[in-house]
Protein backbone atom coordinates (compact mmCIF):
# COMPACT_ATOMS: atom_id res chain seq x y z
CA UNK A 1 0.00 0.00 0.00
CA UNK A 2 1.09 3.41 -1.10
CA UNK A 3 0.72 6.40 0.88
CA UNK A 4 -1.39 9.50 -0.54
CA UNK A 5 0.30 12.08 -1.95
CA UNK A 6 -1.50 15.77 -1.71
CA UNK A 7 -1.77 15.65 -5.25
CA UNK A 8 -3.85 12.20 -4.97
CA UNK A 9 -8.04 12.56 -4.77
CA UNK A 10 -10.65 9.76 -4.25
CA UNK A 11 -13.59 9.99 -5.13
CA UNK A 12 -16.96 8.05 -4.30
CA UNK A 13 -20.53 7.96 -4.28
CA UNK A 14 -23.03 6.21 -1.96
CA UNK A 15 -26.83 5.93 -0.80
CA UNK A 16 -28.40 5.96 2.58
CA UNK A 17 -32.14 5.34 2.94
CA UNK A 18 -34.41 6.65 5.44
CA UNK A 19 -37.80 5.48 6.12
CA UNK A 20 -39.54 7.91 7.84
CA UNK A 21 -43.33 8.00 9.54
CA UNK A 22 -43.94 11.08 8.40
CA UNK A 23 -45.42 12.95 5.02
CA UNK A 24 -42.79 14.21 2.83
CA UNK A 25 -43.46 17.66 3.69
CA UNK A 26 -42.87 17.03 7.40
CA UNK A 27 -39.76 15.84 6.41
CA UNK A 28 -38.93 18.60 3.88
CA UNK A 29 -39.57 20.70 7.32
CA UNK A 30 -36.79 18.95 9.72
CA UNK A 31 -34.34 20.45 7.08
CA UNK A 32 -35.73 24.09 6.90
CA UNK A 33 -36.54 24.65 9.96
CA UNK A 34 -33.41 25.36 11.97
CA UNK A 35 -34.50 24.47 15.03
CA UNK A 36 -35.41 21.06 14.27
CA UNK A 37 -32.12 20.28 12.26
CA UNK A 38 -30.21 21.76 14.98
CA UNK A 39 -31.50 18.99 16.87
CA UNK A 40 -30.35 16.34 14.22
CA UNK A 41 -27.41 17.78 12.92
CA UNK A 42 -24.75 19.00 14.93
CA UNK A 43 -21.05 18.75 14.71
CA UNK A 44 -19.31 16.81 18.23
CA UNK A 45 -17.64 18.51 19.87
CA UNK A 46 -17.94 22.04 22.46
CA UNK A 47 -17.85 25.62 21.83
CA UNK A 48 -19.93 24.87 18.83
CA UNK A 49 -22.02 27.48 16.82
CA UNK A 50 -24.49 27.03 14.01
CA UNK A 51 -25.85 29.09 11.16
CA UNK A 52 -29.07 28.03 8.79
CA UNK A 53 -29.97 30.05 5.71
CA UNK A 54 -32.63 27.48 4.42
CA UNK A 55 -32.83 29.02 0.17
CA UNK A 56 -31.27 28.33 -3.04
CA UNK A 57 -28.41 30.35 -2.68
CA UNK A 58 -28.04 30.22 1.19
CA UNK A 59 -26.35 27.29 3.44
CA UNK A 60 -25.30 26.56 6.90
CA UNK A 61 -22.11 26.68 8.86
CA UNK A 62 -21.82 24.70 11.99
CA UNK A 63 -18.34 24.51 13.69
CA UNK A 64 -17.11 23.11 16.99
CA UNK A 65 -13.74 21.77 19.13
CA UNK A 66 -13.97 18.06 19.20
CA UNK A 67 -11.45 17.05 22.05
CA UNK A 68 -10.09 12.64 21.26
CA UNK A 69 -9.68 11.17 24.41
CA UNK A 70 -6.40 11.23 23.91
CA UNK A 71 -6.29 15.04 25.25
CA UNK A 72 -5.99 16.35 21.24
CA UNK A 73 -8.20 18.66 19.69
CA UNK A 74 -9.63 19.07 16.18
CA UNK A 75 -11.11 22.28 14.74
CA UNK A 76 -14.49 21.05 12.88
CA UNK A 77 -16.00 23.29 10.35
CA UNK A 78 -19.02 22.37 8.05
CA UNK A 79 -20.27 25.04 5.27
CA UNK A 80 -22.83 24.24 2.64
CA UNK A 81 -24.80 25.73 0.17
CA UNK A 82 -28.33 25.29 -0.78
CA UNK A 83 -28.67 24.64 -4.71
CA UNK A 84 -31.64 23.30 -5.92
CA UNK A 85 -34.70 23.30 -3.43
CA UNK A 86 -38.50 22.07 -4.28
CA UNK A 87 -40.46 21.42 -1.25
CA UNK A 88 -41.13 18.37 0.21
CA UNK A 89 -39.41 16.80 -2.95
CA UNK A 90 -35.73 17.62 -3.00
CA UNK A 91 -32.82 19.56 -1.68
CA UNK A 92 -29.47 19.45 -3.53
CA UNK A 93 -26.36 21.21 -1.93
CA UNK A 94 -22.82 21.26 -2.10
CA UNK A 95 -21.09 21.44 1.64
CA UNK A 96 -17.31 21.02 2.74
CA UNK A 97 -15.46 20.29 5.72
CA UNK A 98 -12.90 21.04 7.25
CA UNK A 99 -10.50 19.86 10.17
CA UNK A 100 -8.12 22.17 11.64
CA UNK A 101 -8.29 24.51 9.06
CA UNK A 102 -7.47 21.89 6.52
CA UNK A 103 -9.77 21.09 3.63
CA UNK A 104 -10.73 17.14 3.75
CA UNK A 105 -13.63 16.56 1.99
CA UNK A 106 -15.95 18.25 -0.28
CA UNK A 107 -19.17 16.64 -1.80
CA UNK A 108 -22.62 17.06 -3.44
CA UNK A 109 -25.74 16.20 -1.71
CA UNK A 110 -28.96 15.01 -3.53
CA UNK A 111 -32.13 14.26 -0.72
CA UNK A 112 -34.85 13.11 -2.89
CA UNK A 113 -38.48 12.65 -0.88
CA UNK A 114 -40.88 9.76 -2.19
CA UNK A 115 -44.19 9.13 -0.29
CA UNK A 116 -44.92 5.65 0.75
CA UNK A 117 -48.11 4.04 1.94
CA UNK A 118 -46.40 4.18 5.82
CA UNK A 119 -44.43 8.07 5.20
CA UNK A 120 -41.83 8.86 3.41
CA UNK A 121 -38.84 7.22 2.05
CA UNK A 122 -35.65 9.24 1.86
CA UNK A 123 -32.75 8.61 -0.35
CA UNK A 124 -29.79 11.10 0.07
CA UNK A 125 -27.18 10.30 -2.28
CA UNK A 126 -23.61 11.79 -1.68
CA UNK A 127 -20.94 12.00 -4.09
CA UNK A 128 -17.63 12.70 -1.96
CA UNK A 129 -14.35 14.07 -2.87
CA UNK A 130 -11.80 13.75 -0.41
CA UNK A 131 -8.87 16.04 -1.18
CA UNK A 132 -6.89 15.80 1.66
CA UNK A 133 -7.09 11.94 3.36
CA UNK A 134 -6.19 10.93 7.06
CA UNK A 135 -3.48 8.54 6.82
CA UNK A 136 -3.74 6.21 3.90
CA UNK A 137 -7.44 7.20 3.21
CA UNK A 138 -9.31 4.03 3.18
CA UNK A 139 -11.23 4.76 6.89
CA UNK A 140 -12.28 8.18 4.91
CA UNK A 141 -15.72 6.57 3.19
CA UNK A 142 -16.92 4.53 5.81
CA UNK A 143 -16.35 8.13 8.35
CA UNK A 144 -18.53 9.80 6.13
CA UNK A 145 -20.75 7.10 5.07
CA UNK A 146 -21.28 6.21 8.75
CA UNK A 147 -21.55 10.07 10.02
CA UNK A 148 -24.53 10.64 7.45
CA UNK A 149 -26.24 7.30 8.67
CA UNK A 150 -25.92 8.39 11.75
CA UNK A 151 -27.25 12.08 11.44
CA UNK A 152 -30.42 10.81 9.27
CA UNK A 153 -31.11 8.19 11.87
CA UNK A 154 -32.11 11.46 14.38
CA UNK A 155 -34.14 13.02 12.15
CA UNK A 156 -37.57 10.77 12.84
CA UNK A 157 -36.33 11.94 17.05
CA UNK A 158 -36.18 15.49 16.37
CA UNK A 159 -39.73 15.40 14.17
CA UNK A 160 -40.86 13.86 16.98
CA UNK A 161 -41.45 10.64 16.24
Amino acid sequence: MTTPTLADVQHDTFTVTLDVAATPERVYEGFADPVVRHHWFWLPGGEATYEHDFRVGGGESARSTFRALDGTSERLAYDSRFVDLVPAQRIVLTYETHVNDVLRWTSLVTVVLDPTDDGTRLRWTEQVTFVTPTGSGEQDLPHVHGGARLQLNGLPGALGL
